[in-house]
């Protein structure tokens, strides 16, 4: 009857109970850490205003949605160069890092959408960079066939976009839990490597077997004449 003792599956590291705690401190640390992020963090406001590319007369109505794609990609150093900033009140850097342009592949429309700490600054901002394009297609009209026109105004956003407290937290504590169950699974797993190495080494030696010691051989005895 075979009595050896049947395997588990599981590693030796995550059969001791005390290893588990890692995974709930890592949760709690991950959840503790998201939340004073999302509690501490300004929160970001965001408003779009929408303009729109239309064709000069006897201009082809195709190429407004190829200038469209054209303003959209260079939108923000448009506003940069014109006057956006001033009427905005904010920097060049400023822009460049809060204002981005977005076109639509199948209409010539444009939306300007700008985050600011501040609903009001978020408005003028999109605005800003909307009239900054609206005047600069008006300079060059007579060239490239189309202009910009405003289509519709930013409106004052009500609820800021970053996310919450809570939400911060509830991403911060999925975060701990996914980096604590993969701690779990690594760590042990090179624990139980090392082991069962050592376990291979014993049981190629059978217990209980001492190795014999090389015995010399007898030296030859070395001739002597007789005496006469």
């Amino acid at each position: 009857m075979n009595t050896t003792p049947r395997r588990t599956l599981l590693p030796a590291g995550l059969r001791t109970p005390g290893r588990w705690a890692v995974l709930p401190a890592a949760v709690l640390a991950g959840a503790v850490l998201g939340g004073g992020y999302g509690a501490l963090k300004t929160p970001q406001y965001a408003a779009t205003s929408y303009v729109i590319v239309v064709p000069a007369e006897k201009s082809d109505p195709a190429a407004a949605l190829g200038f469209a794609q054209a303003y959209g990609r260079v939108a923000t150093d448009i506003a940069v160069t014109g006057d956006a900033q001033v009427w905005a009140g904010v920097t060049a850097d400023t822009l460049r890092r809060n204002v981005q342009a977005a076109t639509s592949p199948d209409a010539p429309m444009i939306s300007i959408t700008a985050k600011a700490e501040k609903p009001a600054k978020a408005v003028s901002m999109a605005d800003g960079v909307a009239r900054a394009l609206i005047l600069n297609s008006s300079h060059v009209a007579g060239s490239t066939g189309v202009k910009v026109v405003q289509f519709s105004r930013a409106t004052k956003p009500v609820a800021p976009v970053s996310p919450s407290a809570p939400l911060s937290a509830l991403v911060g504590g999925c975060a701990g839990g996914l980096l604590g169950g993969l701690a779990l699974l690594v760590r042990p797993r090179r624990a139980a490597a090392r082991g069962e190495a050592r376990h291979s080494r014993q049981a190629a030696a059978p217990s209980g077997a001492v190795p014999s010691a090389a015995v010399p051989a007898p030296a030859a005895a070395a001739h002597q004449p007789e005496a006469v």
